[in-house]
């Protein structure tokens, strides 16, 4: 055998034999998915019910005479085989799958071995829609009394799981109910017409959606699809996100309650998702390429984690605070289990959540599309809009900010990205942390300078010279048109908007200093001069005062 920690392994488990955690098959061609997301599904949740850490499938050992007689599943390839993973991802609710899949080749033959995850504290798993559990070598239905047992595991001390006996449907917002069905339908439109899930009663749907607890309204209810004055049945905790802006010239802020299921798309489009140029190699290397400063799935996906994240019971509200180059998430409680590393390349499947039932139902409800992987998707997001990857502050104990660019930061780090499309995530992250002059660990430097990315010495790295070369030009592009004349005209209507008029001396100091670095000052209110015809022109301002002194407000049809 190629690996003896593995052999040893191996011999332990076949010493132990079959129970209802260990699962041994031939498999000596292959073996349909579907059978291995039953079995999945089966010790997944067999060993959350006796308390292990884990389960295992092993294919290539006779499951009667228990001699390692050889598999040939999915041999010929071996990324076909790590497939295997999202394959099983994409069938399990909760979203998880295999945490190893190891491929050691013994003296009588390849044997492979499924190294499966617990089921979460409080999540049976399913299959399809189904829950699955083991009887001796059996592979039967969970039944409904080892799903209570899974499910009440967290009952005692899961904030969000507490039932509210004062609540009824009339405190549920209808437009939230319905956009609740819409999306339970989304998620399993394979599985349900919406006939039938229309059929349903408001109480079976919010069963079926995990919304309640023993037929009683939860917490997790009224924070997802309360109508905002049931906040009070939430007390002391403060049912609350924050949208700050924090710029130069302006400051504001708005608080958004329940129901968070529609608000947390309303606090999305507070912020100002202008459009950046970047730009790419074409057959016109100035061409600019635009895309939007965040893209909707990273920061919802930020904000339901802060959700699903938050420690309720520190009476604290999550706060989104906006400024010119990025956005900072913040929720209350420190990072629940492991470290954010442990998520970003997908490896981890954490065993336990901090509101197992919350986070179930935002996953019923299709807020969160991958428990566990969000992080992992974030980044990954980042990655194909070629921009620099976020990062994590936990330097306070009891906080979690997660912050998300909406700028390039080194131009040659871009340039790098739109090149080479298949890099490593890791390769990614650790260049990421050169283009903003953090430290990189002695082996990804090897790797880096083997396949020349990085050139200077410890620690005063930067992306390798050909690729600066190239993108220098394009950097002074950016600075001399870094956004659109739409751009600048949404500050004037902004600020109009909240002051009410603006003179030409207001005009200039809120846009002078945002214009482009090559622009002399004189060319910089030519062109503000120019901004303003074209916004009157529109029918988006119109001059309240004397020619020479004007007084700008807001076009009618604009108030």
């Amino acid at each position: 055998m190629d690996n003896p920690a593995l052999f040893v392994l191996l011999n332990s488990l076949i010493q132990k034999w079959e129970n209802e955690i260990i699962e041994f098959k031939q498999a000596s061609t292959d073996f349909e998915t579907g059978k291995i997301g039953r079995y999945f599904s089966a010790l997944s949740n067999e060993a959350n019910l006796r308390g292990a850490e884990k389960a295992w499938l092993i294919f290539g050992v006779c499951d009667k005479s228990r001699d390692i007689v050889g598999t040939s599943y999915r041999e010929k390839s071996s990324e076909q085989l790590q497939k295997t993973k999202q394959q099983i991802a994409d069938g399990t609710e909760p979203r998880i799958t295999f945490r190893n899949i190891y491929e050691p080749f013994h003296q009588n033959g390849r044997v492979v071995l499924f190294e499966i995850p617990a089921a979460p504290q409080g999540m049976p798993i399913s299959w399809n829609g189904h829950y699955y559990a083991r009887a001796g070598e059996s592979l039967n239905g969970l039944g409904l009394d080892k799903q209570d047992e899974i499910r009440q595991q967290t009952k005692a001390t899961d904030w969000s799981a507490q039932s509210i006996p004062t609540a009824t449907m009339d405190h549920l917002d209808p437009k939230a109910l319905k956009k609740a069905r819409d999306s339970f339908l989304q998620k399993y439109s394979s599985r349900f017409q919406a006939e039938e899930i229309n059929q349903w009663s408001d109480r079976a749907f919010l069963d079926r959606a995990r919304l309640t607890q023993d037929g009683q309204l939860t917490r997790t209810a009224i924070l997802l699809l309360g109508k905002p004055e049931a906040s009070y049945l939430l007390s002391p905790h403060p049912a609350q996100m924050t949208w700050k802006l924090e710029g130069p010239e302006e400051k504001a802020y708005e608080h958004f309650g329940p129901p968070f299921l529609l608000n947390t798309s309303a606090l999305y489009h507070k912020i100002r998702n202008v459009q950046i140029r970047i730009l790419t190699d074409n057959e016109l290397p100035m061409l600019p390429a635009e895309i939007s400063k965040y893209e909707q799935r990273v920061i919802l996906e930020a904000l339901h984690n802060c959700i699903a994240h938050q420690d309720f019971t520190r009476n604290s509200r999550i706060v989104v605070t906006e400024f010119s180059d990025r956005l900072i998430f913040e929720n209350e409680g420190a990072f629940f289990e492991g470290t954010p590393e442990d998520y970003i390349i997908r490896d981890k499947t954490p065993r336990r959540y901090r509101n197992p039932f919350l986070t179930q139902a935002m996953a019923e409800l299709n807020m969160i599309d991958t428990i566990g992987y969000g992080i992992h998707s974030i980044h990954r997001e980042q990655v194909r809009r070629f921009l620099p990857m976020p990062d994590f502050d936990l330097s306070e104990p009891y906080a979690v900010k997660l912050i998300v660019y909406g700028k390039i930061v080194d131009p040659a780090y871009t340039k790098l990205l739109t090149q080479n499309t298949n890099l490593p995530l890791e390769q990614i992250l650790a260049l990421d942390r050169v283009q903003k002059k953090l430290p990189i660990n002695d082996a990804m430097i090897k790797i880096l300078k083997r396949d020349k990315l990085i050139e200077g010495r410890k620690p005063n790295f930067h992306i390798s010279a050909s690729i600066a070369q190239s993108t220098a030009h394009k950097a002074e592009y950016i600075q001399t048109k870094a956004q659109d004349d739409s751009f600048y005209a949404q500050l004037v209507m902004d600020y109009i908007q909240k002051f009410g008029k603006a003179s030409r001396t207001e005009i200039d100091r809120l846009l002078l200093g945002k214009l482009g670095d090559v622009l002399g000052k004189e060319q910089k209110k030519r062109k503000i001069a120019n901004l303003l015809t074209k916004m009157r022109r529109a029918q988006q301002i119109q001059n309240q005062g004397p020619k020479k002194a004007p007084i700008w407000v807001l076009f009618p049809h604009h108030s």
